[in-house]
């Protein structure tokens, strides 16, 4: 092992608190070599596909990336903006924000950086970021709502995967989960409100989450559990009658069972009953990227319509909104409890100098 070593340490830097935001990730481009990459790297983690890894291997190189990346590419392309990945776009604004509102907040410097699971910024590269801040104290915060394994569980083995490699590790605190925050159910709330204003209210409203195959659900992932809640604490908040809301699952991959019902099963379903005005929200999803843009927004719309149904409309993630933002400042304040930058006892510049001073005396080169 070779170790991260920090030559340029000196008694009198400054501190500060690093905050690690992490979300799934995006190819750098909607070129097929590029989602070829970013599909590898995505497909080839152990929390994503739990199978032996030389046939999943076999399967992936042999198969899945011999034919997959050509049509994701072009599904990347209809979604791609002058800013690049919507995805990678809305994460940008979002630590921007956090940024500004934890400077405000803080008592002692923060500095929020930026991760993606897979592809760029690397874990790795943002990590960097944060150790060359000087920040001896790091909170690491996967922003899925609900927690999975194959999440927020990929992201706590990417930072710890990375911590390894450094000599001198910063103290360390994980956020989990938010599904039950009151601020973050709070901030759903009001975007069904606001959508309802513009739109009118639907027959029937569907949250619609990420599949995970139901092998893991039945291994103790709580995942199911925790979608459902946030499905019950919303509906429960706009006063919804059982049979006017529904939960669902998307983006399943392979021929293997996944947590049902199925979103897109479902909505044909409801439309061939009778159902005429659907509405979808992803609350998983903690900003819009290639599965509610896409998939729920355009190919979702498109079968419910095309099986009779009349009115459908997506109501897009909590993004950047200045709701979504404070609750994450605020779980982010809290998380971070107890810690100079928060109490107010981060060492100013005249502590630094005697620190500096004390261990000159000691005999420390300085």
């Amino acid at each position: 092992m070779t170790y991260i070593n920090v030559p340029d340490f000196r008694h009198d830097s400054p501190e500060c608190l690093g905050v690690l935001l992490i979300n799934l990730g995006t190819p750098d481009t909607p070129s097929v070599p590029d989602v070829r990459r970013y599909l590898a790297e995505f497909l080839s983690d152990p929390r994503v596909v739990e199978m032996a890894r030389l046939p999943w291997w076999l399967i992936l190189h042999g198969v899945i990336l011999r034919t997959r990346p050509a049509r994701s590419a072009r599904v990347y392309q209809s979604i791609w903006t002058q800013e690049g990945s919507p995805l990678l776009a809305i994460a940008r604004r979002q630590t921007e924000a956090l940024q500004n509102l934890l400077g405000d907040r803080f008592r002692g410097p923060v500095h929020v950086a930026l991760a993606m699971r897979y592809g760029r910024p690397s874990v790795s590269s943002a990590l960097a970021e944060l150790r060359r801040s000087n920040a001896r104290r790091l909170l690491v915060f996967p922003l899925y709502p609900q927690y999975s394994a194959s999440t927020t569980g990929s992201a706590f083995d990417a930072v710890t995967c990375e911590l390894r490699r450094w000599r001198w590790l910063p103290e360390v605190r994980f956020i989990n989960q938010y599904h039950d925050e009151p601020g973050y159910i709070d901030a759903l709330v009001a975007s069904i409100r606001a959508h309802w204003a513009e739109w009118n209210e639907p027959e029937r409203l569907l949250f619609s989450f990420h599949g995970i195959p139901k092998e893991y659900f039945e291994k103790g992932d709580p995942y199911h559990c925790l979608c459902h809640k946030t499905a019950r604490l919303v509906s429960e908040h706009l006063g919804l009658p059982p049979e006017r809301w529904w939960v669902s699952f998307q983006s399943r991959l392979g021929k293997n069972e996944w947590l049902t019902p199925y979103t897109d099963v479902t909505l044909k379903e409801w439309a061939a009953a009778g159902v005429t005005s659907v509405q979808v929200l992803s609350p998983g999803f903690s900003a819009d990227c290639l599965e509610t843009i896409e998939e729920i927004d355009a190919e979702n719309r498109q079968i419910f319509m095309d099986a009779g149904g009349k009115t459908y409309s997506y109501i897009p993630c909590l993004n950047d909104s200045p709701a979504h933002m404070e609750t994450l400042a605020d779980l982010i304040m809290r998380h971070a409890s107890g810690w100079p930058e928060v109490t107010g006892e981060a060492a100013d510049s005249s502590t630094r100098a005697r620190r500096s001073e004390l261990a000159r005396r000691a005999g420390a080169v300085l």
